[in-house]
C-alpha cells in the first residue's frame, strides 16, 4: 500500500531480516518504556531467533525506503486457539505520529489476519499511556482485563490493560 504522501507499508519477507532489525533495534531505543523487552534481550537473539521473531507477519512502514514504523503480528498455535494473534512490536517515529500512519498499519495487519483466518486480535498495552489506549480503542479494541504489576520498569511498577477486537464482526 502506497499513500498520498508517498509512505509505504508492506509486509516484510525472510530475507529482509536486516530491515526488521533496524526498526525494532530503532524502537527499543528510542522507546524503552514501551515494550517488556530491553534492546539488550534482542541484541541476543541468534539469527534464527530473529526471524523466528518474524515468521507470523511484520508490517513496516516506509518512507522513501527507511523504515519508520512496525507492527507485528503473533499467531496463537494451538489449535483451539489459532483463531487468534497478539498484535505486537507496535512502533512508529515520534514526527509520524498523529498523521494516520499507524492506522494504516493496523489495517494491513487485520487484512492480512483476516485473510489467514485470525477472528480476533489481541494486545498489551500500559495503562499508562492514555494515546495509545485511545488509539486502540478508536480502531475497535476493548480492554477487557487488567495485569497489575505486569513490568517493572526502572523501580516502576507499571500495570497493563488486555486489549481485545474482534475481526470477524
Amino acid at each position: 500500500m502506497t499513500r498520498t504522501d508517498g509512505i509505504t507499508i508492506r509486509r516484510l519477507s525472510a530475507d529482509e531480516l536486516d530491515l526488521y532489525r533496524a526498526i525494532r533495534l530503532e524502537a527499543l531505543r528510542s522507546e524503552p518504556s514501551s515494550f517488556a523487552t530491553t534492546i539488550e534481550d534482542w541484541l541476543r537473539l541468534s539469527r534464527e531467533e530473529w526471524l523466528a521473531r518474524m515468521a507470523s507477519a511484520v508490517f513496516v512502514a516506509f518512507e522513501e525506503n527507511e523504515p519508520v514504523g512496525m507492527m507485528g503480528l503473533s499467531r496463537q498455535m494451538p489449535s483451539k486457539m489459532n483463531h487468534r494473534a497478539r498484535l505486537v512490536g507496535v512502533y512508529l517515529r515520534k514526527n509520524l505520529r498523529g498523521s494516520g500512519v499507524a492506522a494504516d498499519l493496523l489495517d494491513a495487519v487485520c487484512d492480512h489476519a483476516k485473510s489467514i483466518g485470525i477472528q480476533q486480535l489481541e494486545l498489551t498495552v500500559s495503562a499508562e499511556v492514555a494515546r495509545a489506549l485511545r488509539f486502540y480503542e478508536r480502531h475497535g479494541f476493548e480492554a477487557v482485563g487488567r495485569v497489575p504489576n505486569a513490568l517493572r520498569d526502572e523501580g516502576e511498577i507499571i500495570d497493563e490493560l488486555i486489549m481485545i477486537r474482534r475481526l470477524n464482526e
